[in-house]
């Protein structure tokens, strides 16, 4: 029963690093993606993530949620896409389409965007998560990732030293009992 209970804590404990190395990693290739790929909205699997950083689209998200998209050059009236403006990542709602261009508007202002080339659409926001932006920005920074580096020796490696000791105690305490019971015979 111990040993399962181990076997079940060793386990979590891997799951667990397997999360925080692919945290880290992802984080680490998101910073860097202008350079390795080019544009601000990497999705090397057709769906990407990023970061709303203006209320344009107020009521539908706010400035700090996180967008998921879909790589797509398929896209209707109403439909929200993301497309690139200089150095910058747009999201905005489609209010018309043409044969060659696409015009977009933020739901919170007052007047469409410039027509844009429908093959600078970078993709269709399938959905997002309040708030959850600002958490991802945030471990962008140095200091945040420091803390998710610290956070992961915490809950992982600190109760994993915790159980080692513990082991090596209960061990030293058989070895102990063994020197008893020889030197009684």
């Amino acid at each position: 029963m111990k040993n399962k209970k181990k076997l079940i804590k060793n386990v979590l404990r891997f799951i667990l690093l397997i999360i925080i190395g692919t945290a880290i990693g992802v984080n680490a290739y998101m910073l860097n993606a202008k350079n390795l790929v080019g544009n601000n909205l990497p999705m090397p699997f057709g769906y990407g993530a990023a970061v709303v950083l203006s209320g344009s689209m107020e009521p539908e998200f706010s400035k700090g949620d996180l967008i998921i998209v879909k790589e797509t050059d398929e896209f209707d009236l109403n439909d929200i896409v993301v497309f690139e403006s200089g150095s910058s990542l747009v999201v905005h709602r489609v209010v018309g389409i043409g044969k060659d261009e696409v015009v977009t508007k933020g739901d919170a202002n007052n007047v469409e965007d410039e027509p844009i080339s429908r093959e600078d659409v970078l993709g269709r926001v399938l959905f997002w998560i309040p708030h959850l932006g600002t958490v991802v920005s945030f471990l962008k920074t140095p200091v945040g990732i420091i803390l998710l580096i610290g956070g992961a020796i915490l809950l992982v490696e600190v109760p994993h030293m915790k159980e080692v000791k513990k082991d090596d105690e209960e061990m030293q305490a058989i070895i102990d009992e063994i020197k008893r019971l020889k030197d009684e015979i």
